[in-house]
Formats: structure tokens, C-alpha cells, sequence
């Protein structure tokens, strides 16, 4: 496949990404008000795992009929591979994902927007203690793309730290490290495998806290299936997997910035589904942000 091509396909699925987890947004939030964010996270990346097991058993399948009959020992090695990736992935979004859960009940929903967004400047900056260059328009670029999501997601105009803002700060240095993570491991091995299990990593360690600091009900759960089902399915099965996928051959710079639109999309399903107010300085920031990604493909 052509080079240009290839990379504008891998930046649409990453944009995919982006508009799956914006409008999942919503349901987050929803899902919260039936049940604590452990049980949340646990039930969603269940979820999110079992809907993976038939395309990996398909695939699995399909790929046995074509392997040579010594390709075992190359298997166990990338067998080990991608399990040390889909655990440390898992671990990476069950601290990030908790982190957002618990600081969104404690500050506004454009703040938490706005902090979590901000892994678009901690994934250069710590990429370089990696040795990854980061081009001057690329620099440039996050540059834009922060001033935009100010726009957009800080409409009162003012900022202070706050309880809730620093757990969103955590989460936002946490899926630094899972973008970082999954640059690393998603070239060796199979994607859709290495996402299933960190989901299943994700909702093990979200388990084991929901035991240790919530009390799960039966009812609630029940009313929040509608939520946990679409962040669930969507949001981690489908929406996590194209990350993975997507991110397989862009830069980690890149790809903070593009799915930093997920505030852009969370914004204008807002406006379009729940017909809320885009202010002129909302629509400024959007612009803001399509053009950093624009830049960032050039």
C-alpha cells in the first residue's frame, strides 16, 4: 500500500476513535449515576473483552491455515510479547480510566474535558525522555490544539486547580503512558489480541477495587445497562481496538492530536442529538483543533 495512503488511513481510524469516545462521553456520565466508577469500569471493559474473543477466535482460525509448520517457536515468543503489552495497557487505562471517572464527580464537565485533553502536550514531552523527536510543527501544532480545547472547554473563561482537577490531571498523565505503551507493542503484535486483554486486565483491577470500596447493586446495574452496554461495546471494544490499531504506524505526537478531537465530537453531538448552544468562542476552539490535526498530517 502507498505510504501517503497507508498513514491517512491509520489517522481516519484514530479520528473513528475520536468521535466514538466523544459521544460516549454522555454515557459515561449517565452510567454514573446508578453505579460507583469501579463497578462502571468494570462491567464496560468485561464487556468490551467478550465482544473481541469472536474476532480473535475468526481471525485465529483463518490465520492457522496460512502459518508454516515451524512457525511455533516465533509464536511463543510473540505469545510473551503481547501479553506483557495487553497487561501493561491494561493497567495504563484502568489507572487512567479510574482516575477520570472518580475526578469528573468533583468538576465541571468542560474542565474535565479540557484536563484530560491535555496528554496531547505530555505525550511529546515525555516521548523525548524516550528519544522520540517531535518535529517543530508538530510542537506547533499541540500549541494550536490546547488553545482551541481552552476555547471550547473552558467557557467561563477562568481555571483553578481543584480536588476533582487534579484526579483528571492524573488521568490525563495516564493515558500518556497507555499511548506511549501501545507505540511500543502494537508494531510486534496483533492488535485486536493485545486490546482484549488489557480490557480483561482493565476490568480485573476495577473488580477487585469495586469488592474493596463500593457496594454493587443488582438494580443498579440493571439500570444502568443502557450506558454500561454502548461504553462497553463502543467505546472500549470498538473504540480502544481502532486506537491500537490506527496507532500501529503514526507517531504518538500525532496521535495525541487527533484524538484530541474527542472534545470537538463530544461538543457537536451535544449541539446536533441534545440541540445544545455552541457559543461563537465553542466553534472558535473547534476550528482550532481541526486545524492543529490538519497540521499535524501535513
Amino acid at each position: 500500500m502507498n505510504t501517503v495512503s497507508h498513514k491517512y488511513r491509520q489517522s481516519a481510524l484514530l479520528l473513528l476513535t475520536a468521535a466514538i469516545w466523544g459521544s460516549a462521553f454522555v454515557a459515561q456520565q449517565t452510567g454514573m449515576d446508578y453505579v460507583g466508577p469501579f463497578t462502571f469500569n468494570a462491567a464496560r471493559n468485561l464487556l468490551g473483552g467478550l465482544t473481541l474473543l469472536p474476532l480473535i477466535v475468526f481471525f485465529s482460525s483463518c490465520k492457522k491455515r496460512t502459518l508454516p509448520p515451524d512457525a511455533s517457536s516465533e509464536n511463543g515468543t510473540q505469545s510473551k510479547t503481547l501479553w506483557a503489552g495487553g497487561i501493561l495497557c491494561g493497567i495504563a487505562l484502568f489507572a487512567a480510566s479510574a482516575l477520570q471517572q472518580i475526578g469528573i464527580q468533583y468538576t465541571t464537565v468542560g474542565k474535565a474535558g479540557f484536563i484530560t485533553a491535555l496528554y496531547i502536550v505530555l505525550v511529546p514531552v515525555c516521548g523525548l525522555f524516550l528519544r522520540k523527536r517531535v518535529q517543530p510543527k508538530v510542537w506547533l501544532a499541540v500549541l494550536i490544539a490546547v488553545a482551541g480545547l481552552y476555547l471550547l472547554c473552558m467557557t467561563d473563561g477562568s481555571f483553578s486547580l481543584q480536588k476533582g482537577d487534579l484526579l483528571v490531571l492524573a488521568c490525563a498523565l495516564g493515558f500518556t503512558i497507555h499511548i506511549l505503551v501501545i507505540d511500543h507493542f502494537s508494531p510486534l503484535v496483533d492488535g485486536i489480541k493485545m486490546s482484549c486483554i488489557q480490557f480483561f486486565t482493565c476490568s480485573i483491577l476495577s473488580a477487585v477495587c469495586m469488592a474493596l470500596f463500593e457496594t454493587v447493586n443488582v438494580s443498579n446495574l440493571l439500570h444502568a445497562w443502557i450506558p454500561i452496554l454502548y461504553a462497553g461495546i463502543l467505546s472500549s471494544g470498538v473504540g480502544y481496538t481502532l486506537q491500537i490499531i490506527g496507532q500501529k504506524y503514526t507517531k504518538p505526537s500525532v496521535t495525541a492530536i487527533v484524538l484530541s478531537l474527542e472534545s470537538v465530537f463530544a461538543a457537536l453531538a451535544g449541539w446536533v442529538l441534545l440541540s445544545e448552544h455552541l457559543s461563537p468562542r465553542e466553534i472558535a476552539g473547534c476550528v482550532l483543533v481541526f486545524v492543529a490535526v490538519i497540521m499535524a498530517q501535513i
